[in-house]
């Protein structure tokens, strides 16, 4: 219906030569790249499922790189902002698991044979995030050969400090002590490390002397805390939907999954707990 009262104050009705709201958030490649390959009808939800992931996992990498150089600037505040907001998306991510397990086993089998291959197992985001994070497993490089920008990407993550050990560099400074090199490898996962609980120990005895290190620390803790419920989420639906079928990209399925469920990403803040 045309605006009867035109105003200073009405809404712009023509983008002829205007960016409209679609132009701004490129809507039309967006809405076209859900392309099913069966007629079957939860095929979609699938689809829509994995694509928004990705979507948060792309504005994860962008939160997790501005933060870790927001650390190395020894700027807390805003890497702390950053890092919420990376658990906030976890969150989202593990709300929309909810709306995948309205799917049934039997709505699966209809298009699952056509996914071939394809599996979320191979998200080139998802393993960019571990490294950042820290838990650089080389062994999950092999399957992003085939395409060389991706595998270049997680090759130069791979040279630099991961966030957690950027952290561990302020842990050094604050209580003065030296960690081994073990614990500065940019090619293997970070495993628990006794210097690195003691030095944390050491802050958490006396929050109030060093309370930006102590107030990064849960920021830590609360990030891999959403992060684990997504993992468990995702093991939950995958068991509900197909049991202990083989995944779709030929790992063990749940099988697998589980066995992610004890990967600590920052294991000496989980340690510490039972000492203090």
């Amino acid at each position: 219906m045309a605006d009867t009262n035109p105003g200073k104050d009405s809404a712009t009705a023509s983008f002829s030569k205007d960016m409209s709201y679609a132009d701004y958030l490129s809507l039309d490649p967006i809405l076209g790249a859900q392309r099913p390959k069966s007629a079957a009808h939860d095929e979609m939800l699938f689809i829509i499922q994995h694509q928004t992931s990705e979507l948060w996992m792309r504005l994860c990498l962008h939160e997790l790189s501005t933060a870790r150089t927001h650390l190395i600037n020894q700027e807390m505040e805003p890497a702390m902002k950053m890092l919420t907001r990376v658990a906030r998306i976890f969150e989202q991510l593990n709300n929309a698991w909810d709306v995948l397990r309205t799917m049934t086993p039997s709505e699966y089998t209809q298009f699952r044979n056509n996914l071939g291959t394809s599996s979320g197992f191979q998200s080139h985001q998802y393993r960019l995030i571990e490294f950042m994070l820290g838990n650089r497993n080389l062994a999950m490089m092999k399957m992003h050969e085939h395409r060389s920008e991706l595998y270049n990407m997680l090759e130069q993550e791979l040279q630099i400090k991961s966030l957690y050990q950027v952290v561990l560099d302020l842990l050094s400074k604050a209580t003065n002590t030296i960690f081994s090199a073990t614990v500065y490898s940019t090619d293997t996962p970070h495993l628990a490390n006794d210097a690195v609980m003691s030095a944390w120990v050491e802050i958490y005895q006396d929050p109030q002397q060093n309370w930006a290190l102590y107030e990064l620390a849960e920021k830590l803790v609360d990030l891999e805390d959403y992060f684990r419920r997504w993992r468990f989420n995702h093991v939950t639906t995958v068991e509900r939907i197909i049991g202990f079928k083989r995944g779709t990209g030929g790992t063990s399925g749940v099988k697998y999954l589980r066995s992610m469920l004890e990967v600590e990403l920052f294991p000496e803040l989980w340690n510490l707990r039972g000492i203090l």
